[in-house]
C-alpha cells in the first residue's frame, strides 16, 4: 500500500456501523432538541440582538437573524442527511472518514476538537465572571488569587469557578445520560422561561416609532449583520455526535437538528423584535443590552433574573459541548487514530475520553486567557461545515450506503451553496486566526503522521 493509499483509505462500513454497539440507546427527539437548544441558545441571545442592531443592522436585525438561519439551515440539512445515513459516533469526523478517507477525517476531527474545547473553556470563564457578579450582589467576594486566569503579576493564579463548573459537568455526564439529560432539560426550561418572560414583559413597553427607520444601514447592513449573527446558531452540529445513543436515529436525528434550528430562529427573532421596539437601536451598543433595556423601563429585578438565564444558558452549552467532544475523542480513539485508551467504553459510557476532555478544558478555562483564541472556534466550525456540505455528493454516490431516512432537498445545488457560503465566511476571518489555525493543524498533522497513520 502506497503512502497516499494508506493516508486516504476508508474504514470498513459494516464494521464502523457496528463499532458503537456498547453504547446504550436512550435519547429521544425531546432530548436531542434540548441538547441542541442548550448548545445554540447561550448568552448570545441576551447580547447579539442589541449590539448587532446598534452597529450594523438597526431594527432590521430580525431579517439578519432570518437570513443567517436560512443559510445555516443549508448546512443543517446536510448534517441531517449524514446523521440519518450514518448513525455513528464522531459527527463530522466520522462522516469525513467514511466518504473522503482517513487523513481528511482526521483534519475534520482535529478542527472539531479545537471548536468544542476552546468554546467550552471560553464560556467557562464567562460563567465564572457572571457567577462572581451574582455573589457580589450578596456581598460575597472571592480572593483575587482564585478569581482569574494565571497572571502572578496581578495576583491571580486560577479561575476556580471556571474549573469547578467544568468538573461538575464532567461528573454529571460520567454518571450516565439519563441524569445529565434530566438536568439539561431542567436548565433549558429555566432559560426558555426567562426568555419568554422578557418577551412578554417587553411587549408592553414596545414603541413602534423605535423601529423607524427599519433599515438605517440599508440592505448591506442586513448582509453584514447576518454574517455576524451566523455564529449565534453554531452548536446544532453537536446533536449529530449523539447518533449511537439515540433511539431510531434515522428519524430522530434529523428532527433534533432541524427542530433545534427552527426553535432557535424563532427565539432570536422574538428577542430582537421586542428589544429594538423597547429601546432605540442607537442606544443598544452596550455589553448587556437586554439588562440595559429592562433597567431603562425600571425593571431592575427582572434584569437580575436575566443573569440567571445567562448562567443557565452557559451551563447547558458547556454540557452539550463537553458531551459532544467526549464522543468525538472516543470515536477517534475507537478508529485507532488516537491511542485505544480513548476508545474504551466503561459501563456503556466512553468515560476515558470524557475525563480526558474535561480535565483539559478545566485547565484551559482556569489558567489560560482565551480572548485571542475564540476566533479559532469559528474556523474549526466552518471547516467541518464545509466538508459535511460537499460530502453529501460522495455520500449519495457511495454504493454501500442506503439511506431510507432524511435527504437534502434540491440536491446537488443545496450542498454546493452551503459549501460556498462556508468558504465565504472563512474568507472574512482575520489573518491572525488563519495563522493560529495553521499552527494548530500543523500540530495535528504531526500527531497523525507519528501515530494515527501507523495505527
Amino acid at each position: 500500500m502506497s503512502f497516499w493509499q494508506r493516508a486516504l483509505r476508508k474504514p470498513d462500513l459494516a464494521q464502523t456501523l457496528q463499532a458503537d454497539h456498547q453504547l446504550a440507546r436512550t435519547l429521544t427527539t425531546r432530548d436531542l432538541i434540548a441538547l441542541g437548544i442548550g448548545a445554540v441558545i447561550g448568552t448570545g441571545i441576551f447580547i447579539l440582538p442589541g449590539t448587532v442592531a446598534a452597529t450594523t443592522s438597526g431594527p432590521g436585525i430580525t431579517l439578519a437573524f432570518l437570513l443567517a438561519a436560512v443559510v445555516c439551515s443549508l448546512a443543517a440539512m446536510c448534517y441531517a442527511e449524514f446523521a440519518s445515513a450514518l448513525p455513528v459516533a464522531g459527527s463530522a469526523y466520522a462522516y469525513g472518514n467514511i466518504v473522503f478517507g482517513q487523513l481528511f477525517g482526521w483534519i475534520i476531527g482535529w478542527a472539531l476538537i479545537l471548536e468544542y474545547m476552546l468554546a467550552v473553556a471560553a464560556v467557562s470563564t464567562s460563567f465564572a465572571a457572571y457567577f462572581r457578579s451574582l455573589l457580589a450582589g450578596f456581598s460575597v467576594t472571592l480572593p483575587q488569587a482564585i478569581s482569574g486566569s494565571f497572571a502572578p503579576a496581578q495576583g491571580r493564579y486560577v479561575d476556580l469557578i471556571a474549573v469547578v463548573v467544568v468538573l461538575v459537568i464532567g461528573l454529571l455526564l460520567s454518571r450516565g445520560l439519563s441524569t445529565s439529560m434530566t438536568i439539561n432539560r431542567l436548565m433549558v426550561g429555566v432559560k426558555l422561561l426567562i426568555i419568554a418572560l422578557f418577551v412578554l414583559v417587553g411587549c408592553f413597553y414596545v414603541r413602534p416609532t423605535n423601529w423607524q427607520p427599519y433599515l438605517p444601514f440599508g440592505a448591506k447592513g442586513i448582509l453584514a449583520g447576518a454574517s455576524l449573527v451566523f455564529f449565534a446558531y453554531l452548536g446544532f452540529d453537536a446533536v449529530s455526535a449523539s447518533a449511537p445513543e439515540v433511539k431510531d436515529p434515522q428519524k430522530t436525528l434529523p428532527r433534533g437538528i432541524i427542530g433545534t434550528l427552527i426553535i432557535a430562529t424563532v427565539l432570536y427573532m422574538l428577542v430582537a423584535i421586542v428589544l429594538t421596539g423597547m429601546v432605540p437601536y442607537t442606544k443598544l451598543n452596550v455589553a448587556d443590552p437586554v439588562a440595559f433595556a429592562l433597567n431603562l423601563i425600571h425593571q431592575p429585578k427582572l434584569a437580575g433574573v436575566i443573569s440567571i438565564g445567562a448562567l443557565a444558558g452557559m451551563f447547558t452549552m458547556m454540557m452539550t459541548m463537553i458531551y459532544s467532544s467526549s464522543r468525538l475523542v472516543y470515536a477517534i480513539g475507537r478508529d485507532g487514530l488516537l491511542p485505544p485508551f480513548f476508545g474504551r467504553v466503561v459501563h456503556h459510557l466512553p468515560n476515558h475520553a470524557l475525563w480526558t476532555v474535561t480535565v483539559i478544558i478545566a485547565v484551559l478555562g482556569g489558567l489560560v486567557p482565551l480572548t485571542q483564541l475564540v476566533n479559532l472556534v469559528n474556523i474549526g466550525t466552518l471547516i467541518a461545515f464545509a466538508f459535511v456540505s460537499i460530502g453529501i455528493i460522495p455520500l449519495r454516490r457511495h454504493k454501500q450506503i442506503e439511506n431510507t431516512g432524511f435527504k437534502v432537498p434540491g440536491y446537488p445545488v443545496v450542498p454546493i451553496l452551503s459549501f460556498l457560503f462556508c468558504l465565504l465566511l472563512m474568507s472574512q476571518l482575520p489573518l491572525e486566526t488563519w495563522l493560529m489555525s495553521l499552527i494548530w493543524f500543523g500540530i495535528g498533522l504531526v500527531i497523525y503522521f507519528s501515530y494515527g497513520f501507523w495505527h
